[in-house]
């Protein structure tokens, strides 16, 4: 990992062993929500507010290390991914300097680049294993949103994406909402968040911003991203 703008001035005192073992086998994703990276910074290094991340990038590329990584830092919260609770335990936390409705600054992102497959190889995670804190925590979370470029980071082998036949789509039609349900927990959502949850959390990472009952386009897609899941 290039460690060009990475500092370690500010560390947070929010974090705890890993319990029963567990190690990181996923990277979650976070936008800080807040109006600049100091602000983030004094909110996660405050040991009152009970929340860290191992890392920080800030919009202008600037990476903060915040929490050793072999500690569980106080990122996810409650949530699941694959049947498997305690998300703090099994991943690494990487919040983004963004306020969730604006895009993602290129130095940020291209500093996320060189971070992740540094985080990636340490663990042993592959691009199914980063995802972001919507999917783990489907109606309680939304980040990184939207406006996070999935795209880029799966072009650099960072991540997964549905890849798909439109024509195909346009001939299956509505398609069956029972096989997404079923898709959507083999790619990993969690099983006790509502149907309307979990097709949202999975458009903000193959639909951003699209609205409207289920389709045959997700039912692809889910398919399409199941397909990737089985081929890795």
């Amino acid at each position: 990992m290039s460690t060009a703008g990475t500092r370690a001035a500010r560390s947070s005192p929010n974090h705890g062993d890993r319990r029963d073992g567990l190690r990181p086998d996923l990277v979650v994703l976070h936008f800080t929500a807040m109006a600049t990276a100091e602000l983030a910074l004094d909110r996660l290094c405050d040991p009152e507010a009970e929340v860290s991340a191992h890392w920080l990038i800030a919009r202008d590329g600037e990476v903060h290390s915040l929490v050793p990584e072999d500690r569980r830092a106080w990122h996810a919260g409650a949530g699941s991914w694959r049947g498997q609770g305690d998300i703090n335990s099994r991943s690494i936390g990487i919040e983004l300097d963004n306020d969730g409705r604006s895009p993602f600054s290129e130095p940020l992102m291209s500093a996320l680049e060189d971070l992740l497959p540094g985080v990636m190889a340490r663990h042993g995670i592959g691009p199914a294993g980063v995802i972001g804190h919507s999917d783990m925590a489907p109606g309680r979370k939304v980040d990184p949103g939207g406006r996070f470029d999935w795209l880029r980071i799966v072009r650099r082998d960072l991540a997964l994406w549905p890849h798909v036949d439109i024509l195909s789509i346009r001939e299956e039609g509505p398609g069956d909402t029972d096989e997404l349900e079923r898709r959507l927990t083999e790619i990993g959502y969690p099983g006790e968040a509502s149907r309307e949850d979990r097709l949202a959390a999975f458009r903000l990472r193959a639909r951003p911003f699209f609205a409207g009952p289920a389709d045959a386009t997700d039912i692809a897609r889910a398919r399409a991203v199941v397909a990737r899941l089985a081929e890795a």
